[in-house]
């Protein structure tokens, strides 16, 4: 039998459009078809190549970068969107404040051109929009000097306004900070939007300078949030890959129940952590599996939808019975874990401490039995390794089984990455770790960002000490 080439031929390039398209009618298709049985595993082994060479295409494509008739269909939504019959409605609150009132005249009836008569009382409609005068507001003060004949110095009084020779005010610092840093918007928009819409004109240079200054004056803010993760019982962490100057590092997320704090290292080990930590975390540490967790805290919690998604990638490839049967038992142990733990006031403390040694058990008979599977062997190690921080959710109230506050907080700066590509140099990296980190801290907070800052700003100017970091509201301290 003559071996069938390796290399791919060339195909009717409509041939292929169709073909990858779904839209391949079967004249085009008996066209193609030869009639020798070798030649048809031929044409397949091209089509197969053609496709796993074609762009945006191959096995480890990300899903954004597929074709849009490549990729599955979406999930049919079961129910209507949506509130339930009989739910009451949400609508946009009622102003507190009226500013003017436009009082309307009665027009003709639209009928018949007759005097409409004026004996209803007449309904209120609140519209809230923006005044078509929307430009910035320049401000001139008159500050008084005074010489002082005791020390012979001269003193005149601070403006709290803005900050020394800046000659944009402390809201619009706080407000394009907030659009930057708070909600990720790039510098050219923010700029775009001063120029343009608020008749402001503003250069870049300018504003990253006034948002490096108001960094350096809120980083013992900065200082006091990264104080309360590291003290903090239970703490979420992860990373993600950052920019800076066109180097590779990495940008770091800590997240505590009403602080989360950011950072951007050079490393994406043990140096990093220990620059944050600067020692041994006392509380529980929930993270993914990655190594370098491992030796900065006593007690940790690996997040359970990374090994379960692990699972549902491997059942892709894997459908052997000793696979199917490891997953199983490994998605059951989890299950229940999560029955055991919402059912431990009505068992009482002595039964579900019974129940907690059999299920551990259960997940260490699964780590050390024998596998011939690759797949489970691999994880069998991973759960051996890692068996006594899988089911510490089980057994402590305040820890969850899994890491989804870090990953949260971090995907803002995935998105933020996207569009500005990272930081230019090692000194925006910094700022943006300062004032990222006080506004998520803020809105877990359910504190107004730009007024707390602006706020703080003031202060600042008028007395040259910073004012406390806001409390959360709701905390019982």
């Amino acid at each position: 039998m003559t071996p069938v080439p390796a290399s791919p031929v060339a195909l009717d390039p409509a041939f292929l459009a169709a073909f990858r398209a779904g839209t391949l009618t079967r004249n085009q298709a008996e066209a193609a078809l030869p009639d020798d049985r070798l030649a048809i595993a031929f044409l397949l082994l091209q089509l197969s190549t053609a496709i796993a060479h074609s762009p945006g295409t191959g096995p480890h494509t990300p899903p954004s970068a597929l074709p849009t008739f490549a990729k599955p269909a979406g999930k049919t939504r079961k129910k209507k969107p949506g509130a339930k019959p009989g739910h009451e409605g949400h609508a946009r609150p009622r102003p507190d404040r009226i500013d003017r009132t436009v009082v309307h005249e009665l027009p003709p009836c639209p009928c018949c051109g007759g005097t409409l008569a004026d004996g209803r009382t007449p309904r209120t409609r609140v519209i809230e929009d923006l005044p078509d005068n929307l430009k910035a507001e320049a401000v001139e003060h008159v500050i008084p000097r005074g010489y002082c004949r005791k020390c012979h110095q001269q003193h005149e009084p601070k403006v709290p306004d803005a900050l020394p020779n800046a000659t944009l005010g402390n809201r619009a610092v706080v407000f394009t900070a907030w659009l930057h840093y708070g909600l990720g918007t790039t510098t050219s928009q923010v700029v775009d939007v001063l120029n343009g819409h608020l008749q402001m004109p503003v250069s870049t240079g300018g504003l990253h300078d006034l948002w490096h200054r108001l960094a350096q004056v809120l980083t013992p803010w900065h200082d006091l949030i990264g104080d309360l993760c590291r003290s903090a019982p239970v703490l979420h962490l992860d990373e993600t890959g950052w920019r800076t100057a066109g180097d590779t590092r990495w940008l770091w997320c800590a997240s505590a129940q009403d602080a989360t704090c950011y950072w951007i290292h050079a490393s994406r080990g043990h140096d990093a952590l220990d620059a944050f930590l600067a020692e041994e975390f006392q509380g529980v540490l929930v993270t993914d599996f990655w190594s370098a967790y491992d030796a900065v805290a006593r007690h940790h919690q690996k997040c359970w939808p990374h090994l379960l998604r692990e699972l549902k990638e491997v059942d892709k490839t894997d459908d052997s019975e000793e696979w199917q049967a490891f997953a199983k038992k490994l998605r059951r142990i989890y299950g229940d874990g999560i029955r055991l733990k919402l059912a431990r006031d009505a068992l009482g403390e002595e039964t579900f401490a019974q129940r907690l040694d059999l299920l551990q058990k259960r997940l260490i008979d699964l780590a050390i039995a024998g596998y011939a599977c690759a797949p489970a062997r691999r994880l069998a190690k991973r759960l051996e390794k890692y068996w006594d921080a899988l089911l510490l959710f089980v057994e402590r109230r305040d820890v969850p089984s899994d890491n989804n506050r870090a990953e949260r907080e971090i995907r803002p700066a995935v998105l933020m990455r996207k569009a500005s590509y990272g930081s230019g140099s090692d000194r925006g990296a910094a700022t943006r770790s300062v004032l990222m980190s006080i506004y998520r801290t803020l809105k877990q907070r359910g504190i107004d960002p730009l007024a707390a800052t602006e706020a703080a700003l003031r202060g600042y100017i008028a007395t040259g000490v910073l004012p406390p970091l806001p409390a959360n509201p709701t905390s019982e301290d």
